[in-house]
């Protein structure tokens, strides 16, 4: 009989490695839970005193607030429609190089035929490849002329927002001037929650890594106890048989 095998669970080191694992994983969801509950814990509280302090200012400055609404809302969007026109630029300014890029490839390979036009022969593989690169030419102009069009469009936007603001100064001038503490103030603590929003959504995913890590540690273990009993199973087969044909 094979003593040394029904002590495979105990011998096998994969198992303590899985079970430290398990173990660390334990601890590290245990600790990413209570930082999330104080993460959640600190959101209402800075949503409580944000609420109180706009509150203050509302009571204080009166119905400037209302009358100037509508230019800091136009002034958020307008702020938004920059970033996004610049985000338009910078996609049209790298198209406008992979064109430019694109067309001195076609000319040079042009170029260099022209060249060695006695030497070489126009073959089918180089009038693939030419016609690769031409159409390469033909969808970098294509993007060209897309991204362009895209960064007119948002341009536009930003002009009318703008156009819109201008009048809204004119309009309520003294009251935007006024409200400016309050708005300043909401701005502050709108970013101060967003902050506190992707820290609490950056915990959530940790969590949930760690508990399907936990879960594949889990498997693993279970893998390795199939496999001890598998040859375990193995083994007293075999030594049955073994025994058999001894008393045969």
């Amino acid at each position: 009989m094979h003593e040394s095998d029904g002590d495979d669970s105990e011998l096998d080191p994969r198992i303590q490695i899985e079970l430290e694992k398990l173990n660390t994983t334990t601890d590290e969801i245990n600790k990413l839970e209570i930082e999330y509950d104080e993460a959640n814990t600190t959101f209402r509280m800075l949503l409580n005193e944000s609420t109180r302090r706009l509150k203050l200012l509302s009571k204080r400055l009166g119905s400037c607030i209302d009358k100037s609404r509508l230019y800091y809302e136009l002034l958020e969007r307008y702020k938004e429609a920059q970033a996004e026109c610049q985000r338009a630029a910078a996609l049209y300014k790298k198209a406008h190089g992979v064109h430019a890029a694109a067309k001195e490839t076609v000319a040079l390979a042009e170029q260099r035929f022209l060249e060695n036009r006695d030497e070489w022969q126009f073959d089918n593989a180089w009038q693939e490849m030419l016609n690769h690169a031409t159409m390469k030419v033909m969808e970098a102009e294509n993007e060209k002329a897309e991204s362009g069009r895209e960064h007119q469009r948002r341009a536009k936007i930003c002009a009318d927002i703008e156009e819109k603001l201008k009048q809204q100064e004119e309009k309520a001038g003294r009251a935007i001037s006024k409200a400016r503490a309050y708005f300043d103030e909401k701005q502050l603590c709108q970013e101060q929650l967003n902050t506190q929003k992707e820290r609490i959504e950056s915990l959530k995913r940790d969590i949930i890594a760690a508990k399907q890590h936990y879960a594949q540690t889990l498997k693993n273990l279970e893998q390795i106890s199939n496999e001890i009993h598998e040859k375990r199973r193995d083994v007293l087969l075999r030594d049955l048989e073994n025994l058999v044909l001894a008393l045969s």
